[in-house]
């Protein structure tokens, strides 16, 4: 049995570990993001036999902070130098050794199992009630402190918030320490677990006010340091209404983002998806967020370009989402406006914009604009595109971190009339753009082309061109757009082949993903046929042969078995269903696999073979005699060009067969509809006739059953006869006229 005690220390180290990733996350597509991003002082491991704040902390991490997380000036930004004085620190006194004891032995006791269910909110109450006074000291010792975890989860709500006043003086120096950080944790955490009692909540507003107000009056040390700024966005998500560990709001992944801008998911506001939200305190979440930002012109630069309070602000940002009368207090301070009774078109000052670009251009600064951008009101996101990002948009795409600023805004576009500015000056780039490694700035451009319905034709030429040398056949985009990198590396672009065992480049299949949304005329140069003979293909269906099963449980691979499954003959096909049928148990489990054990009828194959191969031979046989009668006259003069054989034949290779399919359905539709209105008009002149011989309507109605029978069996040849009919008598009304 694993003790509680192990359970806690199992915990810390895990929470640890996940403040490492959320550091990392800062990295996107350029190596540069990586800079300054890892922190030896994250981790709670000591070193040096040293424990918590009795460490020696004389070293520096890399990021240039102290091992303690306070925020010390970094070489690599001109803002960063700024801070205001950092408040003496409180020397913390030595726990002494009849206090170690008392909380040895209630770890003991609850290790020993010998705490009853009941019992337990009792002795953690009266375990905290021994903390009084000695929150700090105890909060910060390596040891004690995961003690104070165990009784900060198992207390009342009483006993909670009365340790919290006790300590609400320090509670910025707890948050800021190593230790102390995740009891801080521990008890906001618990907090909002006792918000599920109603009665608990005006006690619980109290608490955090009198926390929120000691906070206030010197924020920035807690929004700087690595430690503090967790404990802050934490307080600021318990203060409006939403999990404490939500990764919208705390470590929103980029691969979400990343979807969002190109159309992949349906985009809404952060929070909306949350299943899990509780009571929350608006009025302290705006109390709290306007008071860090009520310093100087300097300091809000220096919080701007620091990646912790950046973190912070982003964080306050996406919890007021949707609620605009906030934002445009808190989004224009940001960006350096302090004018009182702001109103629109007046939000930003002009002489600011230069500095707003230079800060973009800073790595922390720019994931906070991409977060402005996102929840900016549409009258203020107007007033940056017009004032701050026009003629600013390919400079700033030129930049390893302001790239990612341009793709927010991009997504974010609002209107045709705005894409038509970006596109004017972003269009004529697209070549420098991949050169230089931009590629997420085509696909954002591209996305909202899409969703704009704006210049779509131009976008995907422009791709097109970017990837092809002049006078070159576009056959080869595919092939380029999917290894982007390593295409563009190439000095001789002209003798540039399909780089074998190199990965496909992300971006560059994000890009063709989105790219085949287009409707089919506006991508002819992606979609062009395949000039391989249908022996060819079928010789490479046959080597991997034994292997469609293992193919079939990656998503890409799914997508090769069916096209390999549509180009196949009968016992080709037969041969990928009997290689799926050795993992039909293990497919429902991938994200592909339902579909295709529809698709390609496995079930079927595995109960009844021989109704299956049936079913294949109609298939087969009935898109044959469509190409015969209804396909088009290259599809005529070669009915071996179908997806059953050779197609090496055709002349035109923008035929593709889908293409060839669209045009049966239509003369089939055509077809069933000429029949539908012969076999009407019988009826009625039957009708008609029956009438004036005086017969009822009983008559009538089996005349009308029995005549409409035909309609429903009519079969293929009937379709054929009457379609060459209709088509004959139109071309003998042409030579009349």
């Amino acid at each position: 049995m694993v003790s509680v005690g192990s359970k806690a220390l199992a915990s810390r180290r895990a929470r640890s570990c996940c403040n490492l990733v959320e550091d990392n996350l800062m990295g996107r597509e350029d190596k540069s993001y990586n800079q300054g991003s890892k922190n030896k002082g994250m981790s709670r491991k000591t070193k040096n036999g040293s424990f918590g704040f009795d460490a020696d902390h004389s070293n520096k991490s890399v990021s240039g902070r102290a091992n303690d997380g306070t925020a010390k000036p970094k070489n690599s930004s001109k803002y960063q130098n700024t801070f205001s004085e950092p408040q003496p620190s409180i020397v913390r006194k030595q726990v002494d050794p009849e206090t170690t004891k008392y909380f040895s032995e209630i770890v003991n006791l609850f290790e020993s199992d010998g705490v009853d269910f009941e019992e337990r909110p009792v002795i953690c109450g009266n375990a905290l009630e021994e903390a009084k006074g000695k929150e700090y000291e105890l909060a910060t010792d390596y040891y004690i402190s995961h003690t104070l975890q165990i009784l900060l989860e198992g207390c009342n709500v009483d006993h909670l918030c009365d340790f919290l006043r006790g300590c609400a003086k320090v509670f910025p120096l707890i948050s800021m320490d190593r230790s102390g950080s995740h009891v801080a944790e521990t008890a906001l955490k618990s907090l909002a677990m006792q918000l599920q009692d109603d009665e608990a909540y005006s006690v619980i507003e109290e608490t955090l006010t009198n926390l929120c107000k000691v906070i206030v009056d010197s924020p920035f040390d807690m929004m700087c340091n690595c430690y503090g700024s967790h404990v802050f966005r934490s307080l600021l998500c318990l203060c409006g209404g939403v999990p404490l560990d939500s990764p919208e709001f705390h470590r929103a992944k980029p691969s979400m983002i990343l979807a969002e801008r190109l159309n992949l998911s349906a985009s809404s506001a952060p929070g909306n998806n949350l299943s899990h939200r509780h009571q929350g305190f608006p009025g302290l979440l705006k109390f709290l967020v306007l008071g860090m930002l009520k310093c100087s012109e300097e300091d809000v630069k220096s919080l701007l370009v620091d990646q912790y309070s950046s973190l912070v602000l982003q964080t306050a940002l996406k919890l007021f989402a949707g609620h605009d009368q906030q934002l445009l207090q808190i989004i224009p301070v940001l960006l350096n406006c302090r004018k009182e009774n702001l109103t629109e078109g007046n939000f930003i000052e002009m002489t600011a914009v230069g500095d707003i670009v230079e800060l973009m251009k800073e790595a922390a600064c720019s994931h906070l604009m991409e977060v402005i951008l996102a929840v900016s009101p549409e009258s203020l996101y107007g007033e940056m595109f017009a004032k701050i990002f026009r003629k600013s948009l390919f400079e700033l795409s030129s930049h390893h971190c302001g790239n990612f600023v341009v793709q927010a805004l991009i997504s974010h576009a609002r209107d045709q009339e705005q894409m038509e500015f970006i596109w004017e000056e972003l269009g004529p780039k697209f070549r420098d753009l991949l050169e230089m490694g931009r590629s997420g700035v085509i696909a954002s451009l591209i996305a909202t082309s899409q969703r704009l319905h704006i210049h779509e034709h131009e976008v995907c030429k422009a791709l097109a061109d970017a990837v092809c040398l002049p006078n070159e056949s576009p056959r080869f985009v595919v092939d380029r757009i999917l290894f982007l990198e390593s295409y563009f590396a190439c000095v001789e672009k002209s003798n540039w082949k399909w780089p074998s065992g190199a990965k496909i480049h992300v971006m560059g299949s994000l890009i063709l993903q989105t790219v085949f949304k287009f409707q089919n005329q506006l991508i002819q140069p992606y979609i062009t046929n395949s000039n391989a003979s249908g022996k060819l293909k079928h010789r490479l269906i046959n080597k991997l042969r034994g292997h469609f099963g293992e193919l079939a449980m990656h998503s890409s691979g799914s997508f090769t078995v069916e096209k390999c499954f549509n180009a196949s003959n009968l016992s080709l096909r037969e041969a990928i269903a009997s290689d799926l049928l050795s993992v039909q148990s293990e497919l429902p489990k991938t994200k592909q696999g339902p579909y295709l054990l529809r698709k390609l009828d496995i079930d079927g194959y595995a109960n009844r073979p021989d109704q299956w191969r049936s079913r294949q031979a109609s298939k087969q046989s009935t898109y044959k005699e469509f190409y015969a009668a209804f396909g088009s006259g290259e599809a005529k003069s070669s009915k071996s060009d179908s997806f059953l054989a050779d197609t090496s034949k055709s002349t035109s290779l923008t035929k593709g067969i889908k293409d060839v399919r669209k045009e049966i359905d239509h003369h089939l539709a055509s077809s069933e509809k000429y029949v539908k209105h012969a076999v009407v008009d019988d009826v009625m002149k039957l009708k008609n006739k029956k009438h004036k011989r005086g017969h009822g309507g009983a008559s009538e109605k089996a005349s009308g059953s029995v005549n409409h029978k035909p309609f429903l069996s009519v079969d293929l040849k009937k379709n054929k006869r009457h379609g060459q009919e209709e088509q004959s008598k139109a071309s003998r009304k042409k030579l009349k006229v």
